[in-house]
């Protein structure tokens, strides 16, 4: 009986002292972050950034120039001193910046009404100027710039999207098991337009970042387990949430609505009380911010005033580039929403930025952050989809984009051909928190549906955050719509040699590499025309300043092929013989854009010519099909 007894105690003693498989699990997600993060911050200290970042992009300059200032200045006012520092780091000088003339507040007492006079001055001092952009950002990453230099802004990128993964992952543990929380958190992030982003030295991971730790504080405490902190379980935290989005909103306003679901969130609950100091919270903390700004250049609105951007010469390069003779008026006092409101186009517009905002070739929430698409679908599907606290958020979610759309019809992508969605990246955070109890099913599905369109932008972020044009040229992203209203803001404009050329009264933006620029096939030097790729389909925005009806198309090629083309409206198909013109009409159909009308030119050729080989004295090796040239016919309705 002893002998059994003892047999029994260590049996159940080898049980228990046996690790669980969610502690293995566990244990597994502590190394895989460990690892992912001791790779990724090493790779963000030792690269070179003005190399490998291919120079300025997108905001930039105005960044890293706050950045720098405050950590080596300690102010943020652009002198002479930021001009040389920036010159000295980039071999070139803050393409794009954005500078304000500062202003000085002047408070008087009187002894009579009004009591107090206030009234405001130019700045007394001519050898400064003042930096047009949000502080918050620069001001957190600025102990990180003075450790590592330029360095420093990637690793506090990195140390942000660690934290946010790390915040990921305990939501989801708690409510799921450890291997599929860990694989959907990784793909949530890392199978997205997430990595790229964080390449750009500018505000936009740091805002994604300030979003999804407010709502990680705020919504914790509805899915954690007994125990564990009681910070997380308290108000406090969503005081701390508040405040995070108070400074999310300073920093981008259209994230003004996210505070919405933590105060309703208590109201539901009849909390009224808790539920106002939350929402007075976040406004005070969004308000203090843009007093800070006030005080420091006179001006509450960091995007107002005597506002200007500078390209290739700057302020206080030389006694000739002053203020008033260089850069561009920026200021975005006034609002447009009396243009944007107008009834004539304003359903079939917003119906359209509904279309491309989802699925969008460039800038779809679908194709470049797959995994908050999927999210939703399992949120919908869930037995969990009428939590509120969960609805909250969806409709917090919805009511942003939807402002978005209404408000910025013709750059709700950012603006500047950002890759994916710039302005959607800080309210991508909400779809995380929508998610259910999940399996491993759906985590590995985020990975394959997100892999499709952005693995080839996340193996070398760099190039992809550079040359934003080139992902959505090729691959499974061509097979989505172009977003006609916002023409002007789709990547293609960052290339000058494709975007915005001249052709019969028209301009064109070639979206790839299909069709070849206008050339001159003769000894007519007004005639102008375009070789068409044997090599597939070519997609060729169009922008006119008025509505079209067709296009009066002649095309021609030395061998026979068949050439399919459409401008919105119906497809056409012509057979082609070798060395025969053929005229035809093509009907158009476009969209109304931002002061003008853009519609997609498709066009194609069956087969393909090598003029060398035909014509072994030529020195053409491209690789041709069809040579086109046409006139814009304007519609008589050109409303």
């Amino acid at each position: 009986m002893l002998v059994s007894s003892l047999s029994s105690a260590a049996t159940d003693f080898a049980v228990s002292s046996a690790p669980a498989p969610s502690v293995r699990a566990g244990s597994a997600a502590v190394v895989t972050g460990a690892i992912l993060l001791i790779v990724a911050l090493v790779a963000a200290m030792s690269v070179d950034v003005v190399k490998t970042g291919f120079g300025i992009k997108g905001d930039e300059a105005s960044y890293v120039a706050m950045a720098l200032s405050l950590a080596y200045d300690h102010d943020l006012s652009y002198e002479r001193r930021d001009l040389d520092r920036f010159f000295g780091l980039y071999r070139a000088g803050p393409d794009g910046i954005f500078l304000k003339r500062g202003a000085q507040w002047h408070v008087r007492l009187r002894s009579s009404p009004p009591y107090i006079h206030v009234s405001r001055g130019p700045d007394p001092r001519s050898d400064r100027l003042y930096f047009g952009k949000a502080l918050i950002y620069p001001a957190v990453a600025a102990p990180f710039v003075r450790l590592f230099g330029l360095n420093g802004l990637l690793v506090f990128h990195v140390l942000l999207l660690f934290g946010v993964c790390v915040c990921g992952y305990l939501f989801l543990a708690a409510q799921s098991p450890p291997g599929p929380a860990l694989v959907f958190t990784l793909a949530f992030v890392g199978a997205t337009v997430v990595p790229v982003m964080a390449v750009f030295l500018t505000s936009d991971i740091f805002n994604f970042a300030l979003v999804f730790f407010a709502y990680f504080l705020w919504l914790y405490k509805e899915v954690a387990p007994p125990g564990g902190s009681r910070f997380l379980r308290s108000g406090g935290s969503d005081i701390c949430a508040a405040i995070l989005l108070g400074l999310a909103t300073y920093s981008k306003p259209h994230n003004a609505l996210l505070a919405g679901p933590l105060v309703a969130w208590w109201w539901w609950r009849r909390r009224f009380a808790p539920g106002a100091i939350v929402g007075a919270t976040c406004v005070g903390a969004t308000c203090a911010l843009f007093a800070v700004n006030a005080l420091g250049t006179g001006e509450l609105n960091y995007q107002g005033g005597d506002r200007k951007t500078f390209y290739g010469t700057f302020p206080f390069d030389s006694a000739d580039n002053t203020w008033d003779r260089r850069g561009r008026e920026m200021s975005t006092n006034d609002s447009d929403a009396a243009s944007v409101l107008a009834p004539s186009e304003f359903l079939n517009r917003f119906g359209l930025n509904v279309e491309y905002f989802l699925v969008g070739r460039h800038h779809g929430f679908v194709p470049y952050f797959f995994p908050g698409a999927l999210a939703i679908v399992i949120w919908l599907a869930s037995g969990e989809r009428a939590r509120p606290w969960r609805v909250l958020t969806f409709l917090a979610l919805l009511a942003s984009v939807g402002a978005l759309l209404v408000f910025a019809p013709y750059t709700w992508n950012g603006g500047g051909g950002p890759p994916g969605n710039r302005y959607f990246i800080s309210l991508y955070p909400l779809t995380f928190f929508l998610l259910p109890p999940l399996s491993m099913t759906p985590a590995l599905v985020a990975w394959l549906g997100g892999a499709l369109f952005t693995a080839k932008m996340v193996v070398n972020p760099f190039v992809a955050a550079k040359f934003t044009y080139d992902a959505p040229a090729r691959g499974f992203a061509r097979r989505l719509p172009v977003e006609l209203t916002i023409a002007n803001d789709l990547p293609v404009r960052l290339d000058d040699s494709r975007s915005h050329v001249p052709f019969h009264g028209v301009l064109l933006y070639f979206l790839d590499e299909h069709a070849y620029l206008p050339e001159q096939p003769g000894a007519d030097p007004d005639e102008r025309a375009i070789w068409v790729s044997g090599a597939g389909r070519s997609d060729i925005l169009l922008r006119s300043d008025r509505r079209l009806d067709h296009l009066r198309m002649t095309v021609r090629s030395p061998i026979h092929t068949v050439f399919t083309v459409s401008a919105g409206a119906r497809t056409s198909v012509v057979s082609l013989e070798p060395g025969k013109p053929v005229s035809f009409d093509v009907p158009a159909s476009g969209v109304r854009g931002l002061e003008s009308f853009a519609l997609l030119l498709s066009v194609q050729s069956s087969q393909g010519f090598t003029p060398h080989l035909l014509d072994p004295g030529s020195r053409d090796f491209r690789n041709l099909g069809v040579l086109m040239t046409f006139t814009a016919i304007e519609a008589q309705s050109n409303r």
